[in-house]
């Protein structure tokens, strides 16, 4: 997750149409394979018996997770380069990008915790 979604925020800089296409896609990749991530984690647990998000950083994971999908959401749905319904709103723009750097601090936190 941390690392397609650090590299889409390096994209993003770049600047441009096509840049700013690849990473949405690239942010949207770091959620789905933090997803999978999460499936594997659960499926795991299901088999050795063990209680679910029981710890700390189990529960951090799961809130970063959340949080990467409402931004990949606000991102798809408002910011979007073609379709996207407020894609000018300096405001939204702001938040997003504000909110997506503290995502990604909050996710190499959850990480590390996790050692």
């Amino acid at each position: 997750m941390i690392g397609c979604m650090g590299i889409a925020a390096v994209t993003k800089k770049l600047g441009g149409y096509v840049n700013t296409k690849n990473h949405g896609l690239l942010g949207n990749a770091g959620v789905l394979l933090s997803l999978g991530g999460l499936y594997a984690i659960y499926q795991n647990k299901n088999q050795w018996g063990k209680a679910h998000f029981t710890t700390t950083h189990a529960q951090a994971g799961i809130a970063v997770i959340l949080s990467a999908v409402g931004a990949g959401l606000v991102g798809g749905v408002f910011l979007h380069p073609d379709f996207g319904i407020d894609k000018t709103n300096q405001n939204i723009r702001f938040a997003h990008k504000t909110f997506a750097r503290g995502l990604l601090m909050a996710g190499w936190g959850t990480a590390f915790y996790g050692f």
